[in-house]
C-alpha cells in the first residue's frame, strides 16, 4: 500500500512539474517584443521579394542567350514571349518561373504610337 502511494505521488509531482515548465515557456508580448516581430516580418517580406526579382532577371536573361524571343507577341501578362529548341513557348513570371503557354495565351503585341 505504501509503494502504490509512493507512485501515486511521484506521478502528481512530475505531472504538476511539466505543466509549471510549460507555463513557464510562454512568451509574453511586450511593446518591444511586438515592434521586434514586425520588423522581422517586414524583413522577410523585403528579402522574398529581392529574392523574386533576382530569380526573375536571371531566368530572362538566360532565356535572351538560350532561346528565341518571338517579335510582336507578348504574354497575358504583357511580357516577352520565349522559343526554346522544342518549339515551345513561354514567359518568365514576377516570381522567376517559366510558365508555358497555350498559343490561345499568346496575344499581339500592339504598335507602339509616334
Amino acid at each position: 500500500m505504501k509503494k502504490k502511494f509512493a507512485i501515486g505521488l511521484l506521478t502528481l509531482a512530475l505531472f504538476g512539474g511539466i505543466t509549471l515548465s510549460v507555463n513557464a515557456q510562454e512568451k509574453k508580448k511586450t511593446e518591444v517584443g511586438q515592434a521586434l516581430d514586425k520588423t522581422g516580418k517586414a524583413i522577410g517580406k523585403g528579402a522574398k521579394s529581392v529574392g523574386n526579382k533576382t530569380a526573375e532577371v536571371a531566368v530572362k536573361g538566360e532565356a535572351k542567350v538560350a532561346d528565341k524571343t518571338w517579335k510582336g507577341k507578348m504574354a497575358p501578362d504583357g511580357s516577352n514571349v520565349y522559343i526554346n529548341s522544342k518549339n515551345e513557348k513561354y514567359y518568365v513570371n514576377a516570381k522567376g518561373a517559366k510558365i508555358w503557354l497555350k498559343p490561345s495565351q499568346i496575344k499581339n503585341r500592339p504598335e507602339p504610337k509616334n
